[in-house]
């Protein structure tokens, strides 16, 4: 997965490669900084109705004119964290649902008012506004008159009916019912730390060109502008404080690039193995098998030095793997890019086995929930079944094509069993001829606010992820 500072192919929407900066919650009620309030709540809640009706975030805000979206994203992320405690509490101040619109705008006027000391404003600011922002719509002005009695109902009863909703476990961690059973399930002892890593935000994480600069002299060049960072993983750099990548020194150049410390380890799992390949050797053929946006087709041929590599990069969507040629293009390297499907190498393959196949499998992204919090609400209990047979697909079409003595990477952003493990010993108990490597397997999110966890991680604050390293016996 390349997502806006980690990785990305969700199955069934697409995410930007760009780094939207987020205005600080405590900076929105800064007149010089935002547009009126009722407006901002105005375009938050048309994104959460959007969502709502399947929209992905992304595109959701993406709606929104360039002036407003920082602001408007940083609201819609703290709603859609605060989503299930906000419907809980408006089924109990309101017998029936109102129209899409109008339930929209009360409940994000909830997830922001509903807890004072995480809330950007004043309850009675947000409430004030709220209603202001119903009137001024003729989706909802209608509505005006209701949106105003429960959201007023709701001061005057806050403590109650916060109390009433408090064991509710969608609302108690905001995430539907059925995602929270199957974390449960899949992880025991770490579900809850799970659950409430994907409530945080996630930091900005960067990867070093090894090509052009080291981590030593980029995190120097980071001091040097005034910005901090630290060390995580082989080639990476976390920073304290999100900027805008222009600002970073370095990127125009292709010094840096936005991943993040848990999609980086593809690269090295794939390939570091296979560096001991003589002079006079045929390049190491390696193919990318769901590329989009680049980031890990960049890292390998980073990662791989001096060493002779051929990579392909292979996506299904036309337009998608446009954006694989700009980032490849700002990093000054250079692979195959072929559109088509990598479920039909018959349609695409020219019969030579690769070295090595990095397959980013679609999945559920449920991993990268930081991020993109919509996410958890856009997905159905049925989808994870669909996709894992995809997933399935992909590695029966995939393993063929891997020379004997071969490897394949297959990872997801996922933390549900049914994508990741369960899928790996479904397909060993099927191929004789695969065995499974060392490999990272599941990946739980580790968030910043975790101290038991990040502190001595050496990939510091990261997004969920699996993988499996597959060897291809030798005949």
């Amino acid at each position: 997965m390349h997502l806006p500072s980690s990785h990305g192919k969700v199955a069934g929407h697409s995410f930007p490669h760009t780094v939207v900066t987020i205005h600080r919650l405590s900076d929105l009620s800064d007149p010089s900084l935002s547009p009126p309030l009722w407006r901002q709540l105005q375009l938050t809640a048309q994104a959460l109705a959007a969502i709502r009706a399947g929209t992905s975030g992304s595109v959701a805000f993406e709606a929104v004119e360039p002036a407003l979206r920082p602001g408007v994203q940083a609201l819609g992320f703290q709603v859609l964290r605060r989503l299930g405690r906000a419907e809980a509490l408006r089924r109990h101040l309101a017998k029936r649902t109102p129209p899409p619109p109008a339930d929209a705008l009360l409940c994000a006027a909830l997830a922001l008012a509903w807890d004072p000391a995480s809330s950007p404003y004043e309850p009675f600011t947000l409430v004030d506004q709220a209603v202001e922002a119903a009137k001024r719509n003729p989706t909802t002005r209608a509505q005006a008159s209701f949106i105003n009695a429960c959201l007023r109902r709701f001061l005057r009863e806050r403590d109650e009916l916060v109390a009433a909703t408090e064991h509710e476990p969608v609302a108690q961690w905001n995430h539907p019912r059925w995602w929270i059973e199957r974390l449960r399930r899949d992880h025991p002892r770490e579900w809850q730390r799970v659950l409430a890593a994907d409530n945080q935000q996630a930091p900005m994480t960067l990867r070093v060109n090894r090509r052009k600069t080291s981590v030593a002299s980029y995190l120097l060049a980071l001091k040097q502008a005034g910005q901090e960072g630290r060390p995580v993983g082989a080639d990476g750099v976390q920073l304290m404080q999100a900027r805008p990548v222009l600002q970073l020194p370095g990127f125009a150049a292709g010094e840096v690039s936005v991943q993040d410390a848990a999609a980086q380890l593809a690269a090295s799992l794939l390939i570091d193995g296979l560096t001991g390949r003589g002079q006079g050797t045929p390049p190491l053929r390696v193919l990318d098998a769901c590329a989009a946006p680049g980031g890990k087709t960049a890292h390998l041929l980073e990662r791989a030095g001096d060493m002779p590599i051929e990579v392909t990069a292979l996506e299904v969507d036309a337009v998608r793997s446009r954006r694989i040629d700009d980032t490849l293009a700002r990093l000054d390297l250079r692979a195959l890019v072929v559109v088509a499907d990598a479920g039909r190498p018959g349609t695409w393959w020219d019969g030579r086995p690769y070295d090595a196949i990095l397959l980013d499998a679609p999945c559920t992204a449920s991993g990268i929930v930081r991020r993109h919090p919509d996410v958890r609400w856009l997905r159905r209990e049925s989808d994870t079944a669909q996709l894992a047979l995809q997933q399935a697909m992909l590695l029966a079409s995939l393993w063929p094509l891997v020379r004997p003595g071969g490897r394949l990477l297959y990872c997801t952003c996922s933390v549900f069993r049914e994508e990741g493990s369960h899928q790996i010993d479904a397909f060993l108990a099927h191929n004789t001829d695969a065995r499974l490597l060392p490999s990272p397997g599941h990946l739980l999110p580790q968030s910043a606010g975790n101290a038991r966890a990040v502190p001595d991680n050496p990939l510091g604050d990261h997004d969920g992820f699996f993988y499996a390293l597959l060897e291809k016996s030798a005949r």
